[in-house]
């Protein structure tokens, strides 16, 4: 976390403790990010010459990793559901289908070009020609970031849970949130490293307690 904070207080835009993904993405595809590791749906959007000024002028890699071959994936999806008080289910589960099927891969492509593709959904995308055409730069690379992703074994150490960041408990967006506020206290200056870390590690233990899991 002191390598994170000091690379973002030092080399980072402005305000990144309330920098996130769409604010993020507006900065890169202006030309006023140099480098970023955040999700591989972006590549398409760094991608569109309509939307980005950097676009084929961008590279794309795995990110960085220390002495692990697992690398430093994660996973994360972007799920449709159907609430269980939806008075239309059946439409709904309809909807979901079509959504993520190749029918409505090749109808995008069509209105708005393969470039626009929802990528990340469907195998049969990243092998068909055209997109690989338009979509050579990034296609193999977020490909194999999606592939080598392996929530059964995701850490150096074996984990005691199944997931890449993360973990599949009702508490989890409580303890993700508070940890956030701590790392975001330590960016903007208002807490060290160290209380920020103490603070989230104490949370953290407080919700799993009053969750029933027992220990530390």
């Amino acid at each position: 976390m002191s390598l994170y904070v000091e690379l973002l207080q030092r080399y980072g835009p402005p305000g990144s403790a309330a920098n996130g993904y769409n604010e993020l993405l507006g900065l890169f595809r202006a030309g006023r990010c140099a480098l970023w590791v955040d999700a591989t749906i972006a590549a398409g959007f760094l991608s569109d010459p309509a939307a980005s000024r950097v676009a084929g002028r961008v590279g794309f890699a795995q990110a960085p990793r220390a002495v692990t071959a697992k690398g430093a994936n994660w996973l994360w999806t972007w799920s449709l559901a159907v609430p269980t008080t939806s008075e239309h289910p059946q439409e709904a589960r309809r909807f979901a289908a079509w959504a993520t099927s190749r029918a409505y891969t090749e109808l995008v492509a069509r209105e708005r070009g393969w470039a626009a593709v929802p990528t990340g959904t469907r195998r049969s995308t990243y092998e068909h020609p055209q997109f690989q055409r338009v979509a050579g730069a990034f296609a193999a690379a977020e490909r194999k970031a999606i592939d080598s992703a392996d929530p059964d074994d995701p850490t150096l150490p074996r984990s005691p849970y199944r997931g890449i960041q993360y973990a599949a408990i009702p508490e989890f967006q409580t303890i993700g949130v508070a940890i956030g506020q701590q790392l975001a206290a330590a960016l903007s200056g208002r807490a060290s490293v160290d209380q920020a870390l103490h603070a989230a590690q104490t949370t953290a233990e407080r919700e799993l307690r009053a969750a029933g899991y027992g220990g530390r």
